[in-house]
């Protein structure tokens, strides 16, 4: 096969949420049959066909960071992680639908990420309303996905949904909501399969197609968030 141009996807989150088996399902089509906890980073590829039948149509591959570790782990260890974070097309927030801190945490993973911050806490403060313009003007695409939502009790999924809505409407991204242990989740022509196509094209669009590839930059100007508004009361 040519040799094809290819893009940079950070996938985030806290451990346990399920990063390996959606990155392994993403790139394999298959259900990860014994997970285990990334240690650094691990790297996968997906062949993507940008603009599939249109006449601009291209193949790409997307290298798919798993990034490993917990969002409150010791400075030394963010700053080791800092490392994967250069160079980077587009952004995958990863939460588990049935552990509220891991939604919460992406606030901070996002920071880690785009400020390139070794201790993003101390950027979240308790005063002022979040301020959604910050992920608005942020150049690099997002996307947000909600692993095990076959755990969800029945009487309980319009409550998380509701909640994952909040969240795509505060990162500026689209959300997919799915279990990794079920390829149909990602069928072609499913409502998810459209957005994660239009996610990875909307990455190649912005690197390859763009004056400004927008790669990774930090924000001009940090502002202070308070997590009241991320309506988790």
């Amino acid at each position: 096969m040519a040799s094809l141009d290819r893009v940079k996807v950070l996938v985030l989150g806290d451990s346990g949420v399920g990063k390996s088996s959606l990155v392994h399902l993403l790139c394999q089509n298959q259900v990860l049959g014994n997970p285990s906890w990334t240690v650094g980073c691990s790297v996968d590829v997906r062949v993507q066909d940008y603009k599939e039948g249109t006449p601009e149509e291209k193949t790409y591959y997307i290298e798919l960071w798993d990034v490993g570790g917990s969002v409150g782990s010791a400075s030394s260890v963010k700053s080791t992680r800092a490392v994967f974070y250069n160079s980077v097309n587009g952004i995958i927030l990863v939460h588990d639908l049935t552990n509220k801190k891991s939604s919460q945490n992406l606030y901070r993973w996002s920071l880690e990420a785009l400020n390139k911050d070794s201790s993003p806490t101390g950027v979240i403060v308790s005063n002022g309303d979040y301020d959604r313009e910050q992920f608005a003007e942020n150049p690099v695409p997002l996307l947000l996905i909600g692993t095990k939502f076959d755990q969800i009790p029945e009487n309980k999924r319009n409550e998380v949904l509701t909640r994952t809505a909040f969240l795509s409407e505060d990162f500026n991204a689209e959300e997919i909501n799915l279990d990794c242990t079920n390829p149909r989740y990602l069928a072609a022509g499913t409502s998810n399969a459209v957005k994660l196509s239009r996610f990875f094209d909307k990455v190649i669009e912005k690197r390859y197609f763009t004056r400004d590839p927008g790669q990774m930059t930090a924000f001009t100007d940090r502002k202070r968030f308070n997590f009241k508004s991320l309506h988790y009361d």
